[in-house]
C-alpha cells in the first residue's frame, strides 16, 4: 500500500488526481498539502476520503512532520502558480511558490528519504507544463522530451527552475524522481481564469468572450481525467530519473475552441428551456448565437503561438493513450459546469472565501 502527499491537492488537476488515485487504489493512504490560495478549494476533496492538510510548501519543517508522521513513500508535487497573466502583472509569487516552494518539498524530501532514510524506494514526482519548450512555428516538429527548453512567460521560467532543480537531485543525491510535462488541460474544477471556464461562464452570464490578437494561438487540449491517468502511469511504470511528455492529442487554435464551446452552449440551450430561465442573460437564451459575444483585445505580451506534445515516449514506456476526444470532453465538461452551478457561484460570490474562514482557522 502506498502512502502519497499530494501538494496542491485541493486545486483542479490536483483535486481530480486524488480523487483519481483514491478510486483506482483504495487502500492507499493520501494526504493533501494545500495553502487554500484563491484557487485552491476544499470543498473540491469532499468524498475523497483524504486528510487536508492547510500549509505551505515552502514551509519545510511541516512537509518532513507530515512525511515522517505518516511515512509518506510517494509525493506527487502539484503546488504551483500557473496561470501566465497572473504570472506577467505579478512574477514574484510565482518565483516564491514554483522555483523556492519546489525546492522546500526537495530539501525535505532528501532529508526523509535519503539523509535519515533507511533506503526504502520512494517516488518525488514533479507536474510540469509544455511552456518550458518555448512556441512553435506551424512546421515545428511537436515537442519531446529532449527539445530544448526556452520559457517565454515568468510562468513557464519559473516551472522550468523547478524541473532543473527536481533533476538535479535525482543526479546529485540519488532522489528517485520523475517529471510530467503536460498540455492545456481542462475538465471538471478547474477555476474559472483558464479559456474553457471563463468563456462558458461568459457566455452564460452574456459576457465579453475575449480573444487575444488574431485568436490562432494553437494548443494541445488534454482531459484533466486522461492527464491523471499519465501521472498514475509515471508513478507506477516510470523510469526514477526520466521526463515524460502527456498530451491530449488535440491540437487547435484558441479561435476554434471558442466557437466550439459557443456552439456546445447554443445546442444544449435549445435542447432544454429551463436553461433560459436559469440563465437569462445569456445569448442564447435570447434566441442570439453565443458568438456574437466574442470581441478582440491587445494581444499578451510574449504570448507563445503554438504548443504541440509528442508523447511517443509515454505510449512505449507507459503504455499512455488519451481517451477523451476533445469533443466529447469539451461537451462532459460543460455539463458538469451546468450541473455544479453551486460549486462556482460560490466561488464568484465569496461564499467558498467564507466557509474557508468557518472551516480552517481563519484562512
Amino acid at each position: 500500500m502506498a502512502k502519497l502527499l499530494v501538494t496542491g491537492g485541493a486545486g483542479f488537476i490536483g483535486a481530480n488526481f486524488v480523487h483519481h488515485w483514491r478510486a483506482a487504489h483504495p487502500a492507499d493512504t493520501v494526504i493533501v498539502l494545500d495553502a487554500l490560495t484563491y484557487s485552491g478549494n476544499a470543498q473540491n476533496l469532499e468524498a475523497s476520503d483524504t486528510e487536508l492538510v492547510v500549509g505551505d510548501i515552502g514551509d519545510q519543517s511541516l512537509v518532513e512532520k507530515l512525511m515522517r508522521d505518516h511515512a509518506i513513500d510517494t509525493v506527487v508535487h502539484f503546488a504551483a502558480e500557473s496561470h501566465v497573466d497572473r504570472s506577467i502583472h505579478g512574477p514574484d509569487a510565482f518565483i516564491e511558490t514554483n522555483v523556492i516552494g519546489t525546492h522546500s518539498m526537495l530539501k525535505a524530501a532528501k532529508s526523509v528519504w535519503l539523509d535519515e532514510g533507511d533506503g526504502q524506494p520512494h517516488r518525488f514526482h514533479h507536474i510540469s507544463t509544455d511552456e518550458v519548450y518555448g512556441s512553435l512555428e506551424l512546421d515545428d516538429p511537436a515537442f519531446s522530451e529532449t527539445t530544448q527548453y526556452a520559457p517565454n512567460s515568468p510562468y513557464s521560467a519559473s516551472k522550468a527552475a523547478s524541473d532543473h532543480l527536481v533533476r538535479a537531485y535525482h543526479h546529485t543525491y540519488g532522489l528517485e524522481v520523475t517529471t510530467t510535462n503536460c498540455s492545456n488541460n481542462y475538465g471538471p474544477y478547474q477555476f474559472p481564469e483558464k479559456l474553457i471556464p471563463l468563456f462558458l461562464l461568459n457566455c452564460l452570464s452574456g459576457k465579453p468572450l475575449p480573444i487575444y490578437g488574431d485568436g490562432q494561438q494553437r494548443r494541445d487540449w488534454l482531459h484533466v481525467e486522461d492527464h491523471c491517468r499519465g501521472i498514475e502511469a509515471a508513478l507506477l511504470r516510470g523510469k526514477p530519473g526520466e521526463v515524460y511528455n502527456i498530451g491530449g492529442g488535440a491540437e487547435k487554435p484558441n479561435v476554434e475552441v471558442i466557437d466550439t464551446l459557443c456552439s456546445v452552449v447554443d445546442a444544449l440551450f435549445a435542447k432544454d428551456a429551463a436553461l433560459a430561465e436559469r440563465f437569462p442573460g445569456a445569448p442564447a437564451a435570447q434566441g442570439k448565437p453565443s458568438n456574437s459575444l466574442k470581441i478582440t483585445v491587445t494581444d499578451r505580451p510574449g504570448h507563445d503561438r503554438r504548443y504541440a506534445i509528442d508523447e511517443s515516449k509515454a505510449r512505449a514506456e507507459l503504455d499512455y493513450a488519451a481517451k477523451w476526444s476533445f469533443e466529447d470532453g469539451l461537451d462532459a465538461t460543460i455539463r458538469w459546469y451546468l450541473e455544479n452551478e453551486a460549486w462556482w457561484r460560490a466561488i464568484m460570490d465569496g461564499t467558498y472565501r467564507q466557509w474557508v474562514e468557518r472551516n480552517y482557522d481563519g484562512r
